[in-house]
């Protein structure tokens, strides 16, 4: 045994997901890159049948917000196989910096953190909690591996120095959304497109303002150009299955 390295309980590190998270999002194309963008968007987080005991989430809703750890479940790479920088799409995509002062999906463990605000508990017909939450940045089906309540007087820390985001936390696009095709949309669903779109969704290397990217979003394709900082939205479709 290495000295300093204590033997592991745990040898194989296996862990399984306790629940699932469904979200408006079937992709990973337009995804938040961070939690707490997406206004009132909701999103249901559904235990795995041995954590389903209401029990496990006794006096969960004193708390407003919660910690997810999730797993990049769409990048998982082959042991070995991860590198030592990322390029942020904060930074232009042009900077590389180390992984580990990112948030980079690809990563060596394919780990997620975010924080989420904790709607209101629903049950099953089988009586089965369910977590409803907004402010997700994940995938649909996305495993959940654990939950913990977020305790302000630790876990807040207004002081905190931001790094390479504090340069580029103004960042966003104004975005233009036609009332024809905000039509299609449930009322519910306008402002978080908005939200979500206004980080930009595309590529970090793009700047073809006549390309046209389309991402889906709540059940709709929803097609969009970029130019001069403007995102302006070309349709709006009901996804067909």
């Amino acid at each position: 045994m290495a000295a300093g390295k204590k033997e592991n309980q745990n040898a194989d590190h296996m862990i399984r997901p306790v629940a699932y998270i469904h979200t408006d999002f079937p992709t990973k194309f337009g995804i938040p890159r961070q939690s707490g963008l997406t206004g009132d968007l909701e999103a249901k987080i559904v235990f795995e049948p041995e954590f389903s005991n209401p029990e496990a989430i006794r006096g969960i809703e004193e708390f407003s917000h919660l910690w997810l750890i999730w797993e990049f479940s769409e990048n998982v790479r082959k042991p070995g196989n991860w590198s030592a920088t990322v390029r942020p799409p904060r930074l232009g995509g042009n900077m590389r910096v180390g992984v580990f002062a990112t948030r980079s999906p690809f990563r060596p463990n394919p780990l997620g953190l975010s924080v989420v605000k904790l709607k209101r508990v629903e049950y099953l017909e089988n009586g089965a909690p369910v977590l409803v939450v907004t402010g997700a940045d994940m995938m649909d089906g996305t495993p959940v591996f654990d939950i913990k309540p977020y305790v302000p007087f630790a876990d807040s820390h207004p002081e905190a120095k931001g790094g390479f985001t504090d340069q580029t936390k103004e960042y966003g696009l104004a975005v233009e959304i036609p009332e024809e095709f905000l039509e299609f949309l449930p009322e519910e669903k306008r402002d978080p497109l908005r939200a979500v779109l206004a980080q930009d969704p595309r590529p970090s290397y793009q700047e073809d303002p006549d390309r046209v990217y389309g991402m889906e979003f709540a059940g709709y394709e929803v097609k969009f150009t970029v130019s001069e900082k403007v995102l302006h939205v070309k349709s709006v479709e009901k996804c067909t299955v």
